[in-house]
């Protein structure tokens, strides 16, 4: 006897695959961005599997002056994923509190602009089946000369003095040492004094005044930090506070944090945090194994991180994939964010997310084109359907090419630039249908230019190990289904 739903009938490799998609959570509450049910490492929107896939010209886009036009960029390449820091680093006029005529600001009054700009992305994106990532907090926002302007300084506004607070007039280090108390708020934590409970208390209604536009969309999910390396009873806290404003409403979200070690891999110390506490860390963003991790090292460190949140299945984000400005952190360039974005798809990521410039592509035309490649895949595979196979791969050089696949039913083969490989097909009789995809243009190719020599044979014969060779340098991607 079938449970109350409905059954979805969905081509899928050599047949009919049949999927039943339980009622019991839809609604207003079941409708909502949620780990999806039938695979838990991947979302599911409005009741749907989705992949999310994004990029774009900046971190904190719902200030952007042009923001509407841009989200129709994004949604016009098959992008379905931003990402939101609530930004403190804008000039005075797009600051959260209000600003006073004498330039100080008052942190008991509101800047409309600011969060009519807020509103106005929860409800565009939303209109674009967009998942946007919030970022509550970013330590970048209280440090060196972002302090300097802040409404949170004592000296710029008419709340607070140093000597109540305890602030300094400065913090000249770099955010990434942890000098700044406004993060160590919490009682319990290593730097809290009983004078930052005032500063909480204004911590709080920030957070409050962010959640009494963002929980009505169910489009949103919620990330505490950016990069953070602040010990995790100031995470865990906003993420209980968050969790608890949402279930006084009756609503579901999904929380996590943002560790800065993650790009350490089995090395990490902050990372594994989020490996044993699936409360808190409801998903998990391992964006820093995207920075100073390049090739295969870079495929082997994702593969550890994403082996250990499956301890507890969640969906893995990379809400930032570094790759351009050649920055001495280790973006490298713009071939590198590419191949990083594929890797990551490839090798069991719910979301990827191009960097905004100039430390990632942004929304350029290599960061198009690789999410209108991916989404010609998608057509052809699901990607919560698959997943990473290199064992049947041989013939191959470090990081020439990597796989994911359904054995038997369909492979996804990467190749980062050009290159030959063997797949062992042996398991696999019958035939399978091969689509080549350019990843620099996002679009499939059957023949060249010179003389109408064609690249590829349209079908190879399984049951026997075969050899697959890009049709030219650059990055390509093989969609080999069954017939």
């Amino acid at each position: 006897m079938f449970p109350t739903g409905r059954m979805i009938f969905r081509l899928f490799g050599a047949g009919i695959v049949i999927i039943w998609a339980a009622s019991a959570t839809r609604g207003a509450d079941g409708d909502r961005i949620r780990p999806y049910e039938a695979n838990p490492h991947y979302w599911q929107y409005e009741g749907q599997p989705v992949m999310l896939l994004g990029g774009s010209k900046t971190d904190h886009i719902f200030l952007l002056d042009d923001l509407r036009e841009h989200l129709d960029e994004i949604h016009a390449v098959g992008a379905n994923y931003v990402r939101s820091t609530m930004s403190q680093r804008e000039g005075p006029e797009l600051k959260p509190h209000k600003l006073l005529p004498d330039g100080t600001f008052d942190l008991d009054q509101w800047n409309d602009e600011y969060w009519r700009r807020f509103a106005n992305m929860l409800r565009w994106t939303a209109e674009r089946d967009i998942i946007v990532q919030i970022e509550v907090w970013d330590r970048f926002d209280f440090s060196q000369q972002q302090w300097e302007t802040s409404p949170w300084n004592p000296g710029k506004n008419v709340n607070y003095t140093y000597e109540r607070t305890g602030f300094a007039t400065t913090y000249p280090a770099h955010a990434g040492q942890d000098r700044q108390p406004f993060f160590h708020s919490i009682p319990g934590m290593p730097n809290y004094n009983e004078k930052l409970d005032l500063v909480r208390s204004y911590q709080e209604a920030f957070v409050d005044k962010m959640l009494s536009y963002s929980l009505a969309y169910g489009n949103v999910l919620y990330c505490m930090n950016n990069e953070t390396s602040t010990p995790p009873a100031w995470g865990r806290y906003w993420i209980n506070f968050i969790k608890a404003r949402a279930a006084e409403k009756g609503l579901s979200v999904w929380t996590t944090d943002m560790f800065d070690d993650a790009y350490r891999g089995a090395e990490a110390t902050h990372a594994p945090i989020v490996f044993e506490d699936a409360e808190h860390y409801m998903f998990a963003d391992i964006s820093q194994v995207n920075s100073r991790n390049f090739d295969q090292e870079h495929w082997d460190r994702l593969q550890w991180l994403l082996q250990q949140v499956r301890r507890h299945p969640r969906p893995s984000n990379h809400t930032k994939i570094y790759g351009s400005g050649y920055y001495t952190f280790g973006t490298g360039g713009p071939e590198d964010g590419v191949e990083r974005f594929w890797r990551d798809i490839l090798g069991g990521s719910a979301a990827a997310r191009f960097h905004r410039p100039d430390a990632g592509n942004g929304l350029n035309d290599l960061a198009k084109a690789s999410i209108q490649a991916a989404r010609l895949l998608e057509s052809r595979m699901k990607f919560w359907l698959i997943t990473p196979h290199m064992e049947l791969l041989s013939d191959r050089a470090p990081n020439e090419a990597y796989l994911a696949a359904s054995p038997g039913r369909c492979y996804a083969l990467y190749f980062t630039n050009g290159g030959s490989v063997s797949l062992d097909l042996t398991d696999a009789p019958g035939t399978f249908a091969i689509t080549w995809i350019s990843v620099a243009m996002g679009r499939t190719v059957e023949s060249s230019q010179r003389g109408g020599y064609r690249l590829m044979d349209k079908t190879i014969e399984g049951g026997r190990v075969v050899t697959l060779s890009a049709p030219y340098k650059g990055g390509w991607v093989a969609a080999i289904v069954k017939q």
